[in-house]
């Protein structure tokens, strides 16, 4: 029987154990931090074993396989020292994929990912049979393969799962776009974080597919010095292609062998040019997989978009409170800017990830009528943006920067909360930020 040790408990590793317990290997789990109730429960109702405050060097050097949670960096001490005995380190994903026969449809991008992946999911869910939604999104795919052996997965996928694979290879693999994001875990190099995201590809032979941003020139010049073997499909909402899938008169056209007219954009529920080329990618991903014109445009004109993207959540005195907590860099928060049509009191900050906020002046300059900072740390926000909007504030809490916005607003405002940063320093994650913000929203 082969041991595996598992680094880390969340949602991944508790797959990982799940899933490498049904396959009858000998399993061990490792957490420096607390596991909580409900997995240590899991774990021993598994007869898992497991430490939790401590990585055992020893313990998890007996190992012939480590699977690490995609949270651990790679230059973390264990992991280093793990390394050094020359033990393998894959991740979940490709711990899983080993474990599936599965069609996998894979989804990457600094932006549009979650989108895209949930769009495809409700595209697909009555078209193919047994199809299932995994990865940073619903089950783990670990746990997803473990219990529900899928015959097609759509998967979103990080970079930082993309780190570890070794044989991962996605039939139809997407790359939404590649803007400067997590540099903190690449070294603040912008070409180690392209490198990573481009992994997805690395398997792919020529009956795969890569659907690829064409509007974004350092995703397109990456792939032209780094050629992959898959067959690339360009998506592009800015020029016509002789191959791909494009924008003309705004409606969405297919030119893969010959040309499909899908829908016009009108009949989208989703709005602004972020959702548009999410669109294009799920339709050209279901033309690939021989679902009918017909049914893409009737289940495109269904689908409502995603909780903490661009999600509307209140009209109050005329004023649109908008909830984008997902927008986690200065890219996501570009296109939520770009797509408002009233002036805007944006609420932004966090956990600055090496943002760069002086590429959104252009759009603060000509929409954003006061600014809300929502962080520990503002200093950076307020020196960017001082010079060209009058009314800042900071506040500490969601449901101070709320009742402020509600008394700057006037007729046909919009509020956006779009942080453009992590949320680690006043909430959970981003979900527990966008739903404080609905929640406060609510109670006005």
């Amino acid at each position: 029987m082969q041991n595996i040790a598992i680094l880390g408990s969340g949602k991944s590793g508790l797959g990982l154990a799940i899933l490498a317990s049904k396959k009858q290997y000998n399993v061990f789990l490792s957490d420096s931090q607390k596991i909580s109730a409900s997995n240590i429960e899991t774990l021993k109702n598994l007869n898992i074993e497991f430490e939790e405050h401590q990585h055992s060097l020893n313990r998890l050097a007996d190992a012939d396989l480590i699977v690490k949670s995609p949270g651990i960096p790679d230059d973390a001490q264990i992991v280093k020292q793990l390394k050094e005995k020359q033990i393998p380190i894959i991740s979940e994903i490709e711990f899983a994929f080993q474990h599936t026969k599965a069609n996998i449809i894979g989804i990457t991008g600094s932006n549009g990912k979650t989108t895209v992946a949930y769009m495809l999911y409700h595209l697909l869910e009555d078209e193919l049979k047994e199809v299932d939604l995994a990865g940073n999104i619903g089950l783990s795919f670990a746990k997803s393969v473990a219990e529900k052996e899928a015959k097609h997965y759509v998967l979103e996928i990080s970079s930082f799962q993309l780190d570890g694979i070794e044989n991962f290879r996605p039939h139809i693999a997407i790359i939404t776009s590649i803007t400067p994001d997590h540099l903190d875990r690449y070294q603040n190099n912008f070409d180690s974080y392209t490198a990573s995201k481009f992994r997805i590809a690395k398997n792919q032979q020529p009956d795969d597919f890569l659907i690829y941003n064409a509007d974004e020139n350092h995703l397109c010049n990456w792939l032209k010095n780094h050629p992959v073997n898959a067959t690339c499909i360009p998506i592009s909402t800015e020029k016509e292609l002789k191959y791909g899938t494009y924008l003309k008169d705004n409606e969405i056209i297919i030119n893969l062998n010959k040309k499909i007219h899908i829908m016009p954009i009108t009949a989208l529920q989703v709005e602004g040019k972020q959702n548009t080329k999410n669109a294009m990618v799920a339709s050209t991903v279901a033309h690939l997989l021989k679902i009918r014109k017909e049914t893409i445009r009737e289940k495109l004109e269904t689908f409502q978009g995603v909780e903490h993207r661009l999600e509307h959540v209140l009209k109050i005195n005329n004023v649109n409170y908008i909830n984008d907590s997902k927008a986690t860099n200065i890219n996501a928060t570009f296109y939520a800017l770009d797509s408002a049509t009233s002036d805007v009191i944006w609420i932004v900050g966090g956990v600055d990830k090496g943002n760069v906020y002086e590429d959104l002046l252009p759009l603060v300059n000509e929409k954003v009528k006061a600014i809300i900072c929502l962080g520990v740390d503002n200093q950076k926000i307020i020196k960017a943006f001082k010079s060209c909007v009058d009314e800042i504030y900071e506040t500490q809490s969601m449901q101070e920067c709320v009742k402020i916005a509600y008394h700057l607003a006037k007729a046909d405002d919009t509020v956006l909360l779009s942080p453009a940063c992590a949320s680690f320093d006043l909430f959970d994650n981003y979900e527990d930020r966008g739903r404080q913000f609905k929640e406060a929203v609510q109670n006005l």
